[in-house]
Order: structure tokens, then C-alpha cells, then sequence
């Protein structure tokens, strides 16, 4: 049987990776971008081009490809009564991956994006009269200021309180998942990845990975305010917030993309089937403080506490909530039921200090060619 599939968020960073899964499981697919954002299309054929894809599977984009130009905002996706239906009913399943992932952002804002285009969404899956199934694309994050134990799947509380607004919007989102679940009595498949990285080198025609907006916001601080406080070899010293045996989960942005699509093949239950897309191994903070260290010439103390004397930059990155909150989590997000389900091949590829410098390596440092490695699952043609 063949299944239409529209997907949201399809020029983002694991949008594309979500496009090129979804490519190589169906004919076609219906891509929703964001109305006056520019050439999707385009966009999405550099991605494609850059990372290494035949030539003959570029080509054949514009005839794969049906870009939808929407507005997650609005009802109805801000289309006519009678497109909103026509696109409603020509759908088979729904991949939700848009939203914004402004970790500095306040909640109305991330609301707008995250809770009230998942409620238009949620009313184009309702108005199809194949009944499409929901993917959701969330967070494990959703988890919130919990910092030690262990975060379990069917877990949704806001107990815990947000580290910021952008968790606090997934998570309403969710609960925003669940209620629509019960009143129509359908099937939605929730999925958790945790923070996604690449090691293709940044490019300026490549979207950026949350790795890269922390740098970049480290590296702008840096040169608002000026030096500050120096460490033992005269580098700014930074004291920041975090536990020394602390751990962060990141997880292969291609590899979370393949168990996504995969979990998306097994016949959901009826209700809400929620699971983390997560690294099986943690990486250690001492060894994001030293990556980060790298890339912005300063020198990172972990501290208890906020230091009572900031120095001018320490101020300056105050005003992030979402910059270096992680640094003091100890928690654990719970993977059973995938690794259940997908066995061996749920397992992810080593993520460490080299794997990390190399996706945030800028053009000064590690030149950026044109095309990378081509990464596994191209589809060479249409299939059924």
C-alpha cells in the first residue's frame, strides 16, 4: 500500500535527514515549509548535492518533491478552507519536525512555534479522511530541570520546572499530544532525540547544529565584554555552573534520523508511543568544557555556584539560560523500549572530542569543501 507523507521542518538540520530517510521509503513526499522563507526546494537540493548524494537523485527531486508553502501559526496552516482539506485528505502520515529550538527565547514566542503549530498540525491529521498517523518530533528534554536519576519514556511531568522556555514548550506540546490522542481516539508517535550533532564541517549553505549556536554565542560574549578575568595561561577565565562528573547525551543527527524512521514502521499502539531517540553512551562535560575551550580561546572553571564577583564576559552569558545549564546534569534517559524493539542496531556510533571538533571546525581552521562523505541511504530511484 502506498502511504503520501508530509513532513514539517524539512530544510532544518534534522529535517533533511529525516527527508532523505523518508525518500528512500516512498515515492514521494510532501514537504511544508514556512510561507516567504525562500527556494525549499533549493535549499533542500544543496543539502542533498553537499552531502554527497548521486547526481541522479538530485535531479529527480523536483519530480519527488511537493512543496507546500504554510504557516504553522495560523489554523488551518494559514491555507484556504479547500487547500487545508485537500492537502488533509491526501495524507497518509504526518513526520511534525518544525518548531524552534531558541533555547534564549521567552515562552509565548516559543508557544507560537512549538505548542500552536503542533495544535494545526494535530487539526490537519484530524481533517484527513485516511486518518494519518502523527510523528512527533520532541525532545528528551522535555524531562526539564530533573539534573540526576533517570528519565523514563512514559514520563510527563512539569515537577522538576524547565531549565528554559524551549523545554517548557515541548513539553506542553506533548501534553497538548496526549489530550488530542484521547478525544479522537488516535495513534501519535512521540519522538525524543536528545541533543544532535554532526561531524560534517560547518558550511554556509548547511543548517547549524545546537553545538555551533553555543559557540557562536560564546564567541560573541567573548568579544561584547572583552577578556575579563585571565586563567593560569592568560586566556579570559570563564567560571561557569556545572558538576565535574557531570554528562550530556549527543547523538548522531544521521543515525538519529535512521531509528526514527524506523520506530515509524512498527504498527503504533492506538494511543501515544513515546520514545528516546538517545545515545547509548553519555559524553562526559569535562569533555564538552574542553571542546568548548577549544573553539573560544577561554578557559572554563566549574564552579557550585554563580560567582558572586562575575567578570564582564561571566555577566554577559548570564543572560543565556539555555547556554550552560546541561553542564550540571547527571541524569540518564532510558532507551529500553528501543533497544527492545531495533536490538543491536539501536547502538550509535562512538561520539567523542574529535568527532565533536570536527562538525564545529570553522573555515579558518578545517577547510570546508563542497561535498562531504556521502552518508548511507540514498535511494537511487522512486519506491513503491
Amino acid at each position: 500500500m502506498v502511504v503520501h507523507v508530509a513532513l514539517t521542518g524539512a530544510t532544518g538540520f534534522l529535517g533533511l535527514r529525516l527527508l532523505r530517510r523518508l525518500l528512500a521509503a516512498h515515492r514521494s513526499v510532501t514537504v511544508l515549509v514556512h510561507a516567504g522563507s525562500g527556494d525549499a526546494l533549493h535549499r533542500i537540493t544543496r543539502f542533498f548535492e553537499l552531502t554527497g548524494a548521486p547526481e541522479e537523485f538530485t535531479t529527480g527531486l523536483t519530480g519527488r518533491l511537493r512543496v507546500v508553502e504554510t504557516e504553522l501559526e495560523r489554523p488551518r496552516l494559514g491555507l484556504s478552507g479547500r487547500a487545508f482539506q485537500e492537502l488533509a485528505d491526501g495524507l497518509g502520515a504526518i513526520w511534525h519536525s518544525a518548531g524552534s529550538i531558541n533555547l534564549e527565547g521567552d515562552l509565548p514566542e516559543l508557544r507560537r512555534t512549538n505548542v500552536e503549530g503542533t495544535r494545526h498540525v494535530l487539526e490537519l491529521a484530524a481533517a484527513g479522511r485516511g486518518r494519518p498517523v502523527v510523528h512527533h518530533v520532541s525532545t528528551a528534554f522535555v524531562a526539564g530541570r530533573r539534573r540526576e536519576g533517570v528519565a523514563y519514556e512514559d514520563e510527563l511531568d512539569d515537577a522538576y520546572g524547565f531549565e528554559n522556555a524551549y523545554e517548557h514548550s515541548k513539553y506542553e506540546a506533548e501534553k497538548l499530544i496526549h489530550a488530542w490522542s484521547r478525544e479522537h481516539a488516535r495513534p501519535v508517535v512521540v519522538l525524543r532525540p536528545s541533543v544532535l550533532v554532526t561531524d560534517l564541517p560547518p558550511h554556509a549553505e548547511l543548517p547549524a547544529h545546537p553545538l555551533q549556536v553555543i559557540e557562536r554565542i560564546m564567541r560573541d560574549a567573548r568579544r561584547t565584554a572583552g577578556t575579563g578575568g585571565q586563567g593560569r595561561d592568560g586566556r579570559p577565565r570563564v567560571r561557569l555552573v556545572g558538576h565535574p562528573h557531570g554528562r550530556l547525551n549527543l547523538l548522531q543527527v544521521e543515525h538519529a534520523a535512521e531509528v526514527m524512521v524506523r520506530l515509524a514502521g512498527r504498527t503504533p499502539s492506538g494511543g501515544v508511543d513515546t520514545y528516546h531517540v538517545v545515545h547509548d553512551r553519555d559524553v562526559p562535560v569535562p569533555t564538552v568544557v574542553t571542546l568548548l575551550e577549544r573553539l573560544t580561546s577561554v578557559a572554563i572553571e566549574l564552579v557550585a555556584t554563580e560567582p558572586d564577583d562575575p567578570s564582564p564576559l561571566e555577566s554577559l552569558l548570564r543572560f543565556y539560560p539555555g547556554l550552560t545549564a546541561y553542564l550540571a546534569h547527571r541524569r540518564r534517559f532510558d532507551d529500553t523500549r528501543v533497544r527492545t524493539l531495533l536490538g543491536p542496531s539501536a547502538a550509535s556510533g562512538r561520539v567523542d572530542l574529535g568527532y565533536l571538533c570536527s562538525g564545529l571546525a570553522t573555515r579558518d581552521r578545517v577547510p570546508a569543501g563542497p561535498a562531504a562523505p556521502a552518508p548511507t541511504g540514498f535511494p537511487s530511484g522512486h519506491h513503491p
